[in-house]
């Protein structure tokens, strides 16, 4: 056996059952070692239970095939881990495609936003939607993401901007991963754009949204908070405000950071030992260094970059240097990144970032995984959630050279096939 292959591949679990599946002969990019896509040719995945159960070479399986598991699917191609979205506006209503046309004509995402546009238009369609339909409309979006090898999924409140219209938001983005049998981890973002009820008054509706958060809470709604901290958001101070009653509730933060200017946001969140800080354009030495320090996750998300022809970049080398975990986003949301693959998502990374295609997937996977708190997915090894794809190429470079196409052969979670 190659030594890479030995390094990676997984003794198995003692077998006291039948497992429920293996998957034999693909190429499998394990991602079990801090550098290297760790693969293992002619692999063998079993799992059992949800769980995977055996990573590793073919010819180490630990018995005879027919009696290892009750269906054994025969492939070639490449398994990696489930992919993770690990930031996502995914339920909304309506679509901003005007907007794009502004845009091109030269108004800024914060004229258009300081003009009654962006965000609160969104809220208007959201709030006047029901949550069937608020559901209905929301639903190819995140099929989209599934059927491109997205097994974890983040989405976020934030269009609703009052009790009820969050609390829908976020019932239906529950909604969406019980239809589909997948992890939708909900993320509270009332603190988002100031509504039009409180218009001049954002310390006043700060008091509200921390007010509404309890409650939400208890109906077991919220997995965490954010708040865009931005000039045109909300500020340092008020963000702290609604990080606190997060903590107070011991509830994780995030934040939507230092995207169109250092307001210090990142060091903020790794002060509150943050999830992660998204987005970091314009984030300083000092909050790499606390990011680093506190364990927080920088999120790129490239399709806003992108869509909005940014040219200023996440310091990348400054997170490298510091070894801080870059995760990739879709930012999936009507505005800024209308992005419905996160495999594009990578390939973005790498073009206008500059990272590699190991990079990108671990970026969408294992760091990914970490930016939600989560640490049984991101990588295939024997204990891990049985969270994986099949893709229709031979080597991991591949999920980023290709733009757009389906790659995707099939998705499992939790060892149940959802593609």
């Amino acid at each position: 056996m190659p030594a890479a292959t030995a390094a990676v591949a997984t003794e198995a679990a003692v077998a006291t059952e039948r497992w429920d599946g293996l998957l034999l002969g693909a190429t499998l990019a394990t991602l079990d070692a801090e550098t290297g896509y760790g693969l293992v040719e002619d692999g063998a995945l079993g799992w059992r239970d949800g769980m995977l159960a055996y990573v590793g070479p073919r010819d180490g399986l630990p018995g005879e095939i027919d009696a290892l598991a009750d269906e054994v699917i025969e492939a070639d191609g490449l398994v990696t881990p489930g992919l993770v979205d690990c930031h996502t506006h995914a339920v909304f209503a309506g679509d901003r495609a005007a907007e794009f046309e502004l845009r091109l004509q030269g108004a800024s995402y914060e004229q258009i936003a300081r003009a009654g546009g962006g965000i609160l238009s969104t809220v208007g369609a959201v709030r006047a939607a029901s949550e069937a339909e608020l559901l209905r409309q929301s639903e190819p979006r995140v099929l989209a993401l599934l059927r491109d090898g997205v097994t974890t999924l983040e989405i976020k409140s934030g269009y609703g901007l009052d009790f009820d219209n969050e609390r829908k938001m976020l019932r239906v983005a529950r909604a969406l991963g019980e239809r589909y049998r997948i992890d939708v981890r909900t993320t509270y973002l009332a603190a988002h754009a100031l509504p039009p009820e409180y218009k001049d008054d954002a310390d006043g509706y700060i008091d509200a949204a921390i007010g509404w958060l309890p409650q939400l809470q208890a109906e077991g709604l919220v997995d965490a908070v954010d708040a865009f901290c931005e000039g045109i958001g909300f500020s340092p101070a008020q963000t702290r405000r609604m990080f606190e009653a997060a903590r107070a509730l011991g509830l994780p933060v995030k934040l939507h950071a230092d995207q169109l200017s250092d307001l210090g946001g990142a060091a903020l969140a790794a002060h509150f030992d943050g999830l992660s800080a998204d987005h970091i354009e314009y984030t300083s030495d000092a909050g790499v260094r606390a990011m680093a320090e506190h364990g927080t996750v920088a999120v790129l998300l490239p399709g806003a970059f992108h869509v909005l022809r940014e040219t200023r970049l996440p310091p990348i080398e400054r997170l490298r240097a510091q070894r801080v975990p870059m995760a990739v986003a879709t930012d999936c949301n009507p505005g800024t990144a209308p992005l419905l693959s996160l495999r594009q998502a990578m390939q973005l990374a790498c073009t206008h970032f500059r990272l590699t295609p190991e990079e990108a997937l671990r970026g969408a996977t294992q760091h990914a995984a970490k930016a939600l708190g989560l640490a049984d997915r991101g990588v295939l090894r024997t204990g891990m959630r049985a969270d994986f794809v099949h893709w229709r190429i031979r080597h991991p470079a591949e999920l980023c050279y290709w733009l757009g196409g389906d790659l995707a052969h099939g998705s499992f979670a939790g060892g149940r096939r959802l593609t």
